[in-house]
């Protein structure tokens, strides 16, 4: 037979059909992070680092890193929180930490918030951020600031904005990574 001779194949009626497989709910629960999370908190984050420029991060972070982090926000009280599947599996975090060392700014806290690659466009980023913002406020933090890649995340300027956060300024050509200058906006919500 030649190829144009084929017919093309039939399909059954859409009421003999079986109706397509229903992707599983995505569903997860935020809690405070505890030090068993921070290998899971490590890998998410030094995908970041790898991967793209969200971070100016260069080198991935060591466990010892991570765990000496955890303890700093433990002592000072800051919010650190976790989104967990039913599994267990860790798909994402944020944390807020002090804006700058010295005492007068202790009130000012910059924020951070990473997902798992899978976890991505599943509306993760904005709970995790609306938790932050509340933990936030509870702890008595009056501004939350995030400083946010001008190339390749305008999802988290959107997002960032969508809960009032306004852009009070940006920096061009400040960080230099996989050969590329980069700049950065800083973006401000008041929490009073």
């Amino acid at each position: 037979m030649l190829e144009e001779e084929y017919q093309q194949r039939r399909r059954l009626p859409r009421h003999l059909r079986k109706p397509p497989a229903r992707e599983a709910p995505f569903e997860y629960t935020i809690r405070e992070a505890r030090p068993e999370d921070l290998p899971a908190v490590r890998e998410i984050y030094n995908y970041y680092v790898t991967n793209s420029t969200v971070t100016f991060d260069e080198d991935r972070m060591t466990m010892r890193e991570w765990k000496q982090k955890f303890d700093y926000l433990q002592k000072l009280d800051m919010p650190f929180i976790v989104a967990q599947s039913p599994s267990g599996q860790l798909l994402g975090y944020a944390l807020v930490s002090p804006w700058k060392q010295k005492r007068a700014y202790r009130y000012t806290v910059e924020n951070s918030i990473y997902l798992g690659p899978a976890a991505t466009g599943k509306g993760l980023g904005r709970a995790l951020l609306g938790e932050l913002i509340d933990r936030s406020k509870a702890a008595g933090l009056k501004e939350m600031l995030a400083v946010i890649a001008d190339q390749g995340a305008a999802a988290s300027i959107r997002l960032h904005r969508s809960f009032g956060f306004r852009e009070i300024g940006r920096m061009g050509r400040v960080g230099f990574k996989f050969d590329r200058w980069l700049g950065t906006v800083l973006l401000q919500l008041s929490l009073k």
